[in-house]
């Protein structure tokens, strides 16, 4: 935004520099033209008014003399011709170039007074040639024409010229100083007000406070948006952490009367002897169970996302090895086997604390619930570059291609697994523990079915 706005503040200085100097330059060329043009009139005019009795009388050598004097004074050639257009007098000697003089003579044999013609520039090398009538009794009878170089006028013009337009470039030059800091001063506002976007969305995403914008200058308008940003922020991150104490709160309050309800529930087992009653106990007994795991996963949930910037390095395979080892009980029980290739030459990830166990915990249960005996579940992990991709892929049914996207979204469960027990917190835990860690979450179907979920993480230096 800042090149965009300087690049139309340079533009506008511009066109509002040159587009003085251009006219002033044409004026400038105009003026001296002008004054070329009348200084040049008045002597023709003084030559057809001294012409006129010699002319008359025939006698026109008498005017040769001053006529030779004012070439050699000022260079100027000057031509008297007849009332036929035919030249009878001239300040040089040799012929003169009636091609040159035909038209002003033409016109002031007409008895049309002469004009200045086009605007003398410092390129245009054409002599300036000027034709007054010669008057007598009110009758044409010849003309006096003049012929001047306009090279002095020239140069002067181009020396005028040259001088507007380092004036001009001063001006331009003055101009972006003063412009190019207000555009700054301008949009540091905007650029802090930026900056402080994205620390708040950093800080919804783990749990810090956003910086504000504070008073970074400007113009009083941004400065009140900046006030307006910054107790719209206040007000996003204390609605956050409410809502994040709400859930670790209420999920902690209600494990209590949760226990005391399974202990109770538990009293009864052998009390009751009726089989509908004994039924209903049971299926109490299941839903029991289910909310406790809920409120364990929520809680989870909620340490997950108030984690902040509290990272600590973990050996990626330890964790792993001693993961896999104490999963393979439960998958040697449903006659699921743990495989792990593991590849990380020592490797290390920083995570917040037992961020990898709770990752690898929640992806191995999910892995084994989901996976047909007989089948066998794997961890793999391996180092590329600056980044290491953690790994878990099952051999279960897996899911459709349009439901990956959703996979990670809380408490959301297929349509096929309905059946399956679970809350749907679990690889939304995960994804928030990667994503505090810097690392992404990316779900895929490898060929010969199943699910892999891939993490990868910065590996810590």
């Amino acid at each position: 935004m800042r090149v965009r706005l300087q690049g139309i503040v340079v533009t506008l200085v511009a066109l509002l520099v040159f587009g003085l100097g251009i006219p002033l330059a044409l004026s400038i060329a105009s003026s001296l033209q002008q004054k070329l043009f009348l200084d040049r009139l008045t002597d023709t005019s003084r030559f057809a008014s001294l012409a006129q009795r010699p002319l008359l009388d025939n006698q026109l050598g008498r005017l040769e003399p001053e006529l030779r004097r004012y070439t050699e004074v000022y260079g100027v050639k000057v031509v008297v011709v007849n009332q036929d257009g035919d030249p009878v007098l001239s300040s040089v000697s040799g012929a003169v170039d009636r091609a040159s003089i035909q038209v002003p003579v033409n016109e002031a044999l007409a008895a049309r007074p002469p004009e200045a013609g086009p605007l003398l520039l410092p390129w245009a090398a054409k002599p300036l040639v000027l034709a007054e009538p010669i008057l007598i009794d009110g009758e044409v009878r010849g003309a006096v024409v003049t012929e001047s170089a306009t090279d002095h006028v020239r140069t002067q013009l181009l020396w005028q010229w040259l001088l507007l337009a380092a004036c001009a470039l001063v001006a331009f030059g003055l101009a972006l100083l003063v412009a190019l800091p207000v555009v700054r001063w301008t949009l540091r506002p905007v650029r802090r007000l930026d900056e402080a976007t994205g620390a708040l969305v950093a800080s919804v995403v783990s749990g810090r406070e956003a910086e504000p914008v504070g008073e970074s200058g400007g113009p009083p308008e941004l400065r009140q948006l900046g006030r307006s940003f910054d107790r719209m922020a206040a007000s996003v991150s204390e609605a956050l952490a409410a809502q994040r104490a709400f859930v670790a709160d209420a999920s902690h309050q209600l494990r209590n009367p949760l226990t005391a309800l399974k202990i109770r529930l538990g009293n009864l087992d052998g009390q009751v002897t009726d089989e509908t009653a004994a039924a209903d106990l049971e299926a109490a007994q299941v839903d029991a169970r289910r909310l406790n795991q809920i409120l364990d996963e929520l809680l989870s949930m909620a340490r997950a996302e108030s984690a902040g910037g509290e990272l600590v390095s973990e050996d990626l395979a330890e964790v792993i090895a001693d993961r896999v080892a104490d999963w393979s009980v439960v998958g040697a029980a449903r006659e699921v086997s743990l495989e792990s290739a593991v590849d990380v030459d020592g490797a290390r990830v920083l995570v917040p604390p037992r961020g990898l166990e709770v990752v690898l915990d929640a992806l191995l249960d999910n892995a084994l619930k989901f996976s047909p005996s007989g089948t066998s579940v794997e961890v793999a992990a391996k180092v590329a570059g600056d980044r290491v991709t953690v790994s878990v892929r099952d051999h279960g049914p897996g899911l459709r291609e349009d439901e990956l996207e959703r996979a990670a979204d809380r408490f959301w469960r297929s349509t096929a697994h309905q059946n399956v027990p679970g809350s749907g917190l679990g690889l939304a835990i995960v994804t928030e523990i990667v994503r505090h860690s810097g690392g992404e979450l990316k779900l895929s179907l490898p060929e010969g079915g199943g699910l892999r979920i891939a993490m990868d993480f910065p590996v810590a230096r």
